[in-house]
């Protein structure tokens, strides 16, 4: 499988003939980041606000059914259960004997339940920009003990892209000792970075 970083919180997974793009942004909700057009076999969102659910963004082609399946656990887009952004929804996406957590717009800690269903995991994608989601020092505590084989960090600003009010990336980053940049492709496989930095640009 390979996955593609098309920018904040959106990735596009990629096995074969069928692709997943998770959390797509609506045009011009994200500062800095380009239109989103893509093709995809499927399309999921965490949530609804708007820099997480361009679905119309994404064409879907025919095909045959979707090689991914999706486990959702429920969860809070704030620590407050969900009384000031609402709720948030984990995905853990399976394909070619590789499972992948997407955190979505994830507020608060997890609990033991939720924990025990994120073992095991080859890639944890998780938000480390802090403001509306969980902080940098939160998102690297939560990777550590969840400790999957790779980490991609997002939802967060860079030089030119994101809200004014996320942290960046290195607040989460110099929690590790392993870190790489390995541009907007990652293939899955044994020699991934402990902490995979992606660009959404070629």
């Amino acid at each position: 499988m390979k996955i593609q970083y098309l920018g904040h919180a959106c990735f596009k997974l990629i096995a074969g003939e069928d692709s997943l793009v998770i959390d797509p942004y609506v045009d011009g909700s994200v500062p800095g980041l380009p239109l989103l057009r893509e093709k995809a076999t499927a399309v999921f969102c965490s949530h609804q606000h708007a820099d997480h659910s361009g679905t119309s963004c994404i064409e879907l082609t025919d095909g045959n059914k979707s090689a991914f399946e999706i486990e959702e656990i429920a969860s809070w887009h704030d620590d407050q259960q969900g009384a000031l952004r609402g709720p948030n929804t984990i995905s853990i996406i399976s394909c070619d004997n590789c499972r992948i957590a997407h955190l979505g717009d994830l507020g608060c800690a997890l609990d033991e339940e939720q924990k025990a269903k994120l073992q095991n995991l080859d890639v944890l994608m998780i938000p480390v920009g802090g403001h509306f989601t969980i902080d940098a020092t939160q998102a690297a505590e939560i990777a550590k003990e969840l400790a999957p084989k790779c980490v991609i960090p997002m939802h967060y600003r860079g030089e030119d892209f994101g809200y004014d009010v996320l942290g960046t990336v290195d607040q989460f980053t110099r929690n590790f000792a392993e870190v790489s940049e390995v541009g907007n492709i990652l293939e899955v496989d044994d020699n991934m970075p402990t902490v995979a930095v992606m660009s959404f640009k070629n």
